[in-house]
This record gives structure tokens, sequence and C-alpha cells, in this order.
């Protein structure tokens, strides 16, 4: 643990209805540092009893949650972003220690989450529905939106605090109370943001309980006090929570897997685009749903686009993720690091060739080498299917066109980039591409003010953006008959 973090800021208590508690059987989970591989904490082992308890509390504030004023709701989410950005030394220090992201980077997304429970307290006084009228003779009809009731939020180990911040925002914005489930590997944060928003909110509006998927996500998803779950994780968890929903036909929102192409045309500048790739593949070790993770050239300028992405991904900068100079720290959690060394090893046995990184590093910790393979069959594993690690693919396209046709030709539809000085192509790409983000001349940009999403096996919702506000809401018609 680093020496400057006191260890009493490390919160291991579910919070539930206000309170601090325990698991309800008291087992726990360790959470394991991905640096020294050390266990740092030991969190609840919320079940079946801990989700009910949870949404028991959130069922019995929704009333008055969902009555409370825009404006009051406005006014304690932008107390939660004072407090998140006071704090903004400790949560930094957490989510290193606990994620791996690098101590450089993690105030940037700590300010980014204050920013997001700006936007939405805002937006949320904005809602509105249609016009009222009278759409039947001697009736006047009225829109409302309405809060949905009680959001189950589960949280993936990448971004575990930004992700927990822009999930409970909208959903809280719109008039919802929350259980928020974060990854068992990398709770800490959350359970850090839970205690800063500790007598900000009534009790019950906000409820955070730790365990695991297969258990206390799965209860999440079956129980019948939640009204809409909301998930941020791989496309076949996704799959798995629709269909225990599907049970109780309760809201879903899924903001699933992805396997962006990064599509670079003859007119491009290799250096130029290799420079934005190094950070857009490479950023949190490549742990990224939007991760530049295939390289699609014309025939004209592969060469030359190889040797400049060797070069950038050769410069970064591997190592203890607490030191500033560190660009990419390790792979969150040994389950993941396993599996990521499996995809290479199957790469490579079928063909693929290493142009630089390829193995684990010799050191403690989950520790792998910025990779970038070549020779890559369109069909193969390493290019269909998400491997969330430091790789990239690089692979050669006879035109335009085909490049279109490669970029599409996956199951995933969630981020795309197209670099190119043609500007024409460059609209006419956007249209084609099936991704819900397509970017021109960079990659992995994002606002609150935008929506993020994806098309195909990525999943449905959006997360950002009014967009999002709206998922957390359900339209009522109420029909007023007139006097004769």
């Amino acid at each position: 643990m680093s020496s400057s973090l006191n260890k009493d800021l490390i919160v291991s208590r579910n919070f539930i209805n206000g309170k601090w508690v325990d698991a309800i059987d008291g087992k726990t989970i360790d959470v394991v540092n991905p640096t020294t591989e050390e266990v740092i904490a030991k969190v609840p082992q919320g079940e079946q009893k801990d989700v009910q308890a949870a949404a028991t509390a959130a069922r019995e504030s929704a009333f008055d949650w969902g009555r409370t004023p825009p404006k009051e709701r406005a006014d304690m989410m932008f107390a939660l972003a004072d407090k998140v950005l006071a704090d903004i030394e400790n949560l930094s220090q957490i989510e290193t220690l606990n994620s791996g992201h690098p101590i450089n980077a993690v105030p940037g997304e700590v300010k980014s989450g204050a920013d997001r429970l700006r936007f939405f307290g805002g937006a949320g006084r904005t809602l509105e529905g249609g016009a009222a009228g009278e759409y039947a003779r001697g009736y006047t009809s009225i829109i409302r939106r309405e809060p949905i009731g009680v959001a189950g939020l589960i949280t993936p180990w990448n971004y575990p605090l930004l992700t927990a911040i822009t999930k409970m925002s909208p959903a809280l914005a719109a008039g919802n109370t929350i259980v928020l489930k974060p990854s068992e590997q990398t709770p800490l944060t959350t359970l850090r943001l839970a205690k800063l928003a500790e007598g900000i909110f009534p009790p019950g509006v906000i409820n955070v309980i730790t365990g695991y998927g297969h258990s206390a996500g799965a209860e999440m998803a079956s129980n019948k006090d939640i009204d809409i779950i909301s998930l941020t994780g791989g496309t076949d968890t996704g799959k798995v929570v629709a269909r225990i929903a599907s049970d109780s036909l309760k809201h879903v929102h899924l903001e699933l897997g992805g396997k962006a192409p990064a599509i670079v045309l003859d007119d491009a500048d290799p250096v130029q685009v290799a420079e934005s790739l190094k950070w857009a593949s490479f950023w949190n070790a490549g742990q990224d749903c939007s991760a530049a993770s295939r390289v699609i050239v014309t025939k004209k300028s592969y060469e030359s686009m190889l040797k400049a992405l060797v070069a950038a991904v050769e410069s970064l900068n591997v190592g203890d993720p607490s030191s500033e100079a560190t660009e990419m720290g390790p792979l969150t959690h040994l389950a993941h690091y396993d599996r990521v060394l499996g995809f290479f090893d199957r790469a490579e046995k079928s063909g693929a060739k290493i142009a630089t990184g390829g193995s684990r590093m010799n050191r403690p910790g989950y520790f792998i080498e910025p990779t970038i393979m070549t020779d890559v069959d369109q069909q193969s594993e390493i290019v269909q299917k998400e491997v969330f690690g430091p790789l990239i693919t690089i692979q050669r396209a006879e035109d335009n066109n085909q490049a279109l046709e490669m970029a599409n030709d996956v199951e995933y539809g969630l981020g795309a980039s197209v670099f190119t000085d043609n500007i024409g192509f460059a609209m006419e790409a956007s249209r084609r591409l099936k991704f819900g983000t397509v970017w021109i001349n960079d990659h992995g940009a994002v606002t609150a003010e935008m929506p993020w999403g994806g098309f195909k096996q990525s999943g449905y919702g959006k997360e950002r953006s009014v967009y999002s506000l709206e998922d957390y809401t359900q339209i009522k018609h109420v029909m007023i008959k007139l006097p004769e």
C-alpha cells in the first residue's frame, strides 16, 4: 500500500439504507493490488439476502425521492461533485492501488466523474413530455415523464469510479433510487464514493453492495423490487443478465463489448496516426471497450504505418502505476491476465506474427508488454473476439471500400475511427460504419453531452447525454374527460 495513503480511507463494508453493514452471512472477498499481487482489503460477499435488503431500502425511498423537485436532486448531486473533487487525491491513490491505473491518469477520471454529476444534475431539471392538447373530442391529454423506480446498476472493473458515477448520475437525476454493485475485483473507490455521498442524500436513495456477479449480480437482475437493470460488462454477461431480467420484464440497459477498428487511408500521416493510436489502443492497458484494437490500413500506407506504430508503441513507459512517469500499468486482475495471454498464445499458433511485445513481463504483478500483431486473418479469433488487453492487430485493405467492409465484419458495434484528409469519404464512412460512435482523425474522445452506446452485440441503451437520462424514465399518458 502506498505509504502516503491512510488505511482508514479504505471503506470495506456495504452501504444500505444509510448504514454501513457487513454481509449478512459474514463472508468476505479479498481485494488484490494488481501491481504487487498482495491482498489490500476484504469486502463483504453480498448475496441474495444482502441484495434484497438493499432493494427493499431503495424501494421504500423511491416514492419520496421520485417526488423530490429536480432542483433539490441537482443540489445534492452538485454537493457530491464538490466532495469528489475535494477528495481527488485519496480517490486517485485508491484507484491506482486497486485497479492499476497510472496515477497521472486517474485525476482526469475523477474530474470527469464530477463533471458528469454536474451535467446530469442540471439536465434532470429539463426533462419534459410532449405538448398537452386535445387529440380526441372531449378530452385533454397530458404526457408525464416519470422515474422507473429502483435502478440496479452493475459496474465493471476497468473504470470502477468513473463508470459508477456515469451510471448513478442519470438514474438519480431522473428520480430513481439505486442499488449499485461494483466489480468484486475493484470495489474500493465505489465504496469510497458512497462514503462521500453519506449525509447528502436521504437514506435508501444510494445503496452499494459488493459481491460476485453470479450471485449478487444475478439476484439484482431477477429481484422484483428492482425495476431497471443497467450493466456495463462483457457481451456474454450481458446476455445472461438480459435472460434473467426477462422473467420479471424489467427494463434492461446494456453497455457491452467492443472491437473498435481504426481505418487509416493512404492520405493520413502515419506518425500522427501512430501517436493517436498509442493512447487510443493502450490507454488503461487496452482494458477499454472503445480501444482501437484493429488497425486497418489501405495497402500503399501499410508498411509506413506499421513502422510508425511499432516505434510509438515501443516508446510507452510500462511500469509501477504509482510512478508519475508510468504510461501503462498492469492488467487489473489475475483471471483476465491469464485470459489475455491465452489469446496471444492461440494467435501465434494460428500464424499471427508479433511485430513488437507479445509476452508477459518478468516482474511481480499482471504486466503484459504492449503488443502489435500482423498477418492475422479476418475470421481469426484475435480479430473477431474482444481481447480487452494491450494489443492491436494491423491488417492490409486493398482499397477504401474494403477497409469499411473489414471494419464492419465483426459482431460488435461500439466505436470506430477513420483517419483521412478526404472529408467527403470520412462523412460517407461515418454513415456506413455500423458503430454507435465514429471518430474522424482521432479515436476515443468523449464528452458528457454526447451519447455512448453500441450497435449489434455491443448492447443497447445510451450512457451519458440526455439520451441516457431518458433511459431511466418511463412515459405515462394522462387523459382527462372534459365537461360537456
